[in-house]
């Protein structure tokens, strides 16, 4: 699916759904800002957009048609011999989605290609960050779609404030771990834990290179960021910041909810020892003078006494309450 929508300086929408011939005439017109947007695209209609309109770098491309785990920025001058006469940036960035009955992150690729007077997105399923911006570039909401690198900040603050839901869901779903760890530490519990810990390192492995590509959004370091939009970046870059952060608190939780679970899995094991262990002690005169008389040796004189029976039950009842009061003194159970 191909969207197209081309906006005047002052923000307001000029023309939408515009037929690809049409592109080189509106980028040619300097008091137009030409954005498309290509969601689950063919590699045909990616390609006639890319290399036949804006004539984007094969590399950059490339890099747009083929997933890329990492998000990456890359800075694209014209030069001799190179197709694309304007200049421009190439950026891979991720957003996030937390499933709880799952138990797991699913993460989308969202590709931009930012130029002075266009930017063209790139990806393969719906995304929440682009469908709300596009709803305020088409009602006018703060005039952000004035410059694409307006529209740029937009989609990245937004898809950054889509992080939070997943990060609250994920926090909810560590405090259950916690009462789960104390209250029932089984093997499922285990696995759960163990499970959550593998996604909050995925998320974190996600964060950690996008908050360095955004450091340099907020440093200023792309001619194709006008100065004044520098600390809007910068807000975002502080967003996407707290977050790792956050991941990096839920990984010590999740560190010491592990601690907990085998603490509580160690007490119930030694549980089982001691009761095992008071059982074989506690029968240990019951099995000492049964198997004493269970010999049946012909020359026992007790086998031919009147009262054997009764003394020797008497003996067994007697020595095992002992035993038992002992422990019980002891506070041993």
């Amino acid at each position: 699916m191909i969207r197209s929508f081309a906006f005047t300086t002052a923000g307001k929408l000029h023309s939408k759904d515009i037929q690809t011939f049409l592109m080189p005439t509106l980028l040619a017109d300097t008091n137009l800002f030409l954005w498309v947007d290509l969601e689950n695209a063919t590699r045909e209609e990616a390609r006639s957009v890319l290399e036949n309109i804006f004539h984007f770098h094969p590399l950059s491309i490339e890099d747009c048609l083929t997933p890329s785990p990492l998000p990456k920025v890359e800075e694209y001058s014209p030069k001799e011999g190179d197709m694309f006469i304007s200049p421009y940036l190439f950026l891979v960035i991720h957003a996030v989605d937390y499933s709880r009955k799952d138990g797991c992150f699913g993460t989308s690729e969202l590709d931009f290609f930012l130029g002075k007077n266009f930017l063209v997105t790139y990806h393969d399923q719906p995304l929440r960050s682009v469908s709300t911006v596009e709803e305020r570039a088409l009602n006018g909401t703060m005039g952000i779609a004035r410059a694409p690198d307006r529209v740029a900040h937009s989609l990245l603050d937004t898809l950054v404030d889509n992080y939070k839901p997943a990060m609250d869901d994920l926090g909810l779903e560590i405090a259950e771990l916690e009462q789960m760890a104390l209250q029932r530490p089984n093997k499922e519990t285990l696995n759960k834990i163990l499970q959550v810990k593998k996604e909050v390192l995925h998320v974190r492995q996600i964060i950690g290179p996008q908050r360095e590509i955004l450091s340099r959004f907020a440093r200023g370091d792309f001619k194709l960021v006008r100065p004044h939009l520098v600390p809007y970046f910068r807000d975002v870059y502080d967003s996407l910041f707290h977050i790792g952060e956050l991941a990096q608190t839920y990984t010590d939780s999740l560190t010491g909810i592990l601690q907990v679970y085998l603490n509580m899995s160690s007490n119930q094991t030694g549980e089982v020892v001691k009761v095992l262990t008071l059982i074989t002690v506690i029968t240990t005169p019951l099995m000492m003078i049964g198997t004493w008389y269970g010999m049946n040796f012909h020359d026992m004189p007790e086998l031919e006494y009147k009262h054997a029976y009764p003394v020797a039950a008497a003996a067994m009842i007697l020595s095992t309450l002992g035993t038992y009061l002992y422990f019980k003194k002891k506070h041993w159970f």
